[in-house]
């Protein structure tokens, strides 16, 4: 916890020098020394992007083929350390280490990705309707991006941010969370390391003053952004009236359906990863479940004894399922939940509201039965270990619980019955459908976007997310003879 914390601009370490501070604390051992430290403020926010907007013009001239090869250097140096980037994520936010382990892979494979793009055409020849006209379409970066990242995925958000931006030759201006400032310098030694450019990632230490000079600031082309809704909704309506663009992956209230085809046991084991992995501090963790009265009883009974069966504790035990929320504030909000479905005379079957943390933010494994369609706990996001199950009539009314709803995320359906699965695809508003899968989890080359007020702009991942970072420019050419 002595490493200083310093932001990187145009390659050199500066320290903060905001108003506003921060404190960080090992989630799981409050009784080790926690820390405050400042963030920067819309002053360096200038200094970056300057620096950002320099480094493009060159970086946008440099070869692709080059560019790929220093994000392939990147995503090897991620590989070697894993296990030392692994260990920042468990202390800093709380993720079981096997988890965390993971999310290194991952953030090395998208960078891979990314890397081999380089490769494949950057445009296309069309046909033109004129004689002797030769015309082609060609990719250009839109300029400067800002990547502001959450905190509950510290490396492989900020990748699949990060890596898209710089493949198509644009300079980012990446502010983290400030929840793991030690994960985010060391994502930035590595494109360091790797032999990026000065001024091609500026990273800044930050929260409201920083994010607010980011998504307002005119050198600023293109605004990539995950977090909540509000926040989301907010960044795209600033930079939309500015004309700039904004991609913003936001909340999500994720149904795990049970259809009466559905196998029990697969659909236990799905909600059960969904809903408390990582602490249920995803956005397309698995939040409500939906249950068909055919397996209803039975799928509730073993569902309960499932979770209170999980391992909670030490992250950084092997045999740890679920370890702490991130902080206290996410530690507040989730018991402010729990306390809220308890008022609301809800059946509290499993967990429940914590002892005031003394080792760490720890909550159990919660779930409430028989939750009303209407309550806060069945269409608010909670982002922590708490799960709300309402059984339904059929098919049908589980799409409508799922409609009627504000997110559009992920959502799964549990069946066996292929006219059900099919309905389940066509009919559920939502950005990403699951059919004997968890909620949670994504691939890399498959778009990743919500819809309602989960998504706005752009999706993220894959191919089609270049689309964001890129202008189309057309090219006729005429021919003399």
């Amino acid at each position: 916890m002595n490493t200083p914390i310093l932001n990187i601009i145009d390659g050199t370490p500066i320290a903060p020098d905001g108003s506003e501070t921060w404190q960080i604390a090992n989630p799981a051992r409050l009784d080790l020394p926690s820390r405050h430290y400042a963030l920067s403020s819309p002053e360096q926010v200038d200094l970056a992007v300057a620096a950002a907007h320099t480094a493009q013009k060159i970086w946008a001239e440099t070869s692709p083929m080059l560019r790929a090869d220093l994000m392939m250097k990147a995503a090897a140096l991620i590989a070697e350390r894993q296990e030392e980037l692994a260990l920042l994520i468990t202390r800093e936010m709380g993720k079981p280490l096997v988890e965390s382990r993971g999310e290194v892979g991952y953030a090395a494979k998208i960078l891979q990705f990314y890397a081999a793009e380089a490769q494949r055409p950057r445009g296309e020849t069309l046909s033109s309707g004129r004689p002797r006209v030769h015309y082609y379409t060609v990719r250009e970066p839109i300029g400067v991006i800002g990547a502001i990242t959450p905190w509950n995925f510290p490396l492989s958000i900020a990748c699949w941010k990060i890596g898209p931006a710089i493949m198509t030759g644009n300079t980012v201006v990446w502010k983290p969370s400030p929840q793991h400032p030690l994960c985010s310098q060391a994502l930035m030694q590595v494109f360091l390391d790797a032999g990026l450019p000065n001024g091609v990632v500026n990273m800044l230490h930050g929260a409201v003053d920083a994010g607010s000079a980011l998504v307002a600031h005119p050198g600023v082309q293109g605004i990539s952004f995950t977090g909540s809704s509000a926040t989301g909704e907010a960044i795209y309506q600033t930079t939309s009236a500015r004309l700039a663009r904004a991609q913003c992956e936001m909340g999500g209230k994720n149904v795990l359906y049970v259809h009466e085809s559905g196998d029990l046991q697969t659909a236990v084991t799905l909600a059960i990863e969904g809903a408390f992995r990582s602490a249920g501090q995803k956005c397309t963790g698995t939040s409500w479940i939906l249950l068909d009265p055919a397996i209803a009883d039975p799928f509730i009974e073993a569902f309960l004894a499932r979770a209170r069966a999980l391992d909670v504790g030490d992250p950084e035990l092997a045999s740890t399922f679920l370890g702490p929320v991130a902080d206290v504030r996410q530690f507040t909000k989730v018991c402010d939940y729990i306390e809220a479905g308890i008022e609301e005379g809800l059946a509290l079957s499993c967990g429940g509201l914590p002892a005031a943390p003394e080792m760490g933010y720890f909550i159990a494994p919660t779930v409430f039965t028989d939750v009303p369609a209407t309550s806060r706990l069945a269409r608010e996001e909670i982002f922590g270990p708490v799960v709300a199950i309402t059984r339904v009539a059929d098919l049908t009314d589980a799409i409508d619980h799922i409609n009627t709803g504000t997110y559009g995320l992920s959502n799964t359906i549990i069946a066996t019955d292929l006219g059900a699965i099919q309905k389940f695809s066509r009919k559920v508003e939502s950005g990403v459908i699951n059919v004997n899968l968890p909620t949670a989890g994504v691939e890399m080359h498959a778009p990743f976007g919500g819809w309602k007020r989960s998504g706005l702009g752009a999706p993220e991942q894959g191919l089609k997310t270049l689309d964001f970072y890129t202008h189309w420019r057309s090219v006729a050419i005429q021919s003399p003879i």
